[in-house]
């Protein structure tokens, strides 16, 4: 079996140019080869088809945890843009993040964490034995997801992600405009879906 990249329908995005969106889209097939360029040598080896030696083999397999991540975080961030935006107040996450969050909204929240020195993501997370939300800061996709939980809202604050449009130094004005274009009813049926699997 093999992973085929997704296509995304994109509308037009507020502050991410084309050739910026085009830039990150082959960023993400990359991931895709390469996930299927693991998994190929793995096979091979397995059918005596290929001969790896362990510290070769332990490398791929390793390796194959940042790709693989790497395929799947970008897929959960290009399909929040698809679609009409819109969100309902009165959703289970909107609750959710009434209760958590209180006064304070979600975006800001959200906005504070990706404010963080550094590159990685901000991942927002549904706990769906307690119908919570967790926003969490992961440096390297690979290491530091929180186990089993479904990931609701993917930002992506690799260079990558903005360089095109605002340099390597303007990480706030590409926020901005990652949240200016985020269609939540996404967001929202990620988290509706994650607690009534609980």
């Amino acid at each position: 079996m093999t992973y085929t990249p997704k296509t995304f329908t994109l509308p037009s995005l507020e502050g991410l140019s084309e050739k910026q969106i085009q830039a990150h889209l082959a960023l993400y097939e990359g991931y895709v080869k390469h996930v299927n360029l693991i998994l190929e040598k793995l096979q091979a080896a397995r059918e005596g088809k290929l001969e790896l030696d362990p510290y070769t083999t332990a490398e791929l397999r390793r390796r194959f945890a940042f790709e693989f991540n790497g395929m799947r975080m970008h897929e959960y961030y290009f399909e929040q843009f698809e679609g009409d935006k819109s969100d309902d107040p009165e959703s289970a996450l909107a609750k959710a993040v009434r209760e958590k969050y209180g006064g304070e909204t979600f975006i800001s929240h959200l906005k504070e964490v990706a404010g963080a020195r550094g590159i990685g993501w901000v991942v927002a997370y549904a706990d769906p034995a307690n119908k919570m939300i967790h926003v969490v800061f992961v440096a390297d996709h690979e290491v530091g997801q929180l186990a089993g939980l479904p990931v609701i809202l993917a930002l992506d604050l690799w260079e990558h992600a903005y360089m095109v449009d605002y340099g390597s130094s303007d990480k706030k004005s590409y926020v901005d405009a990652f949240f200016e274009n985020v269609n939540w009813s996404v967001v929202e049926k990620r988290f509706a879906n994650a607690i009534s699997a609980a």
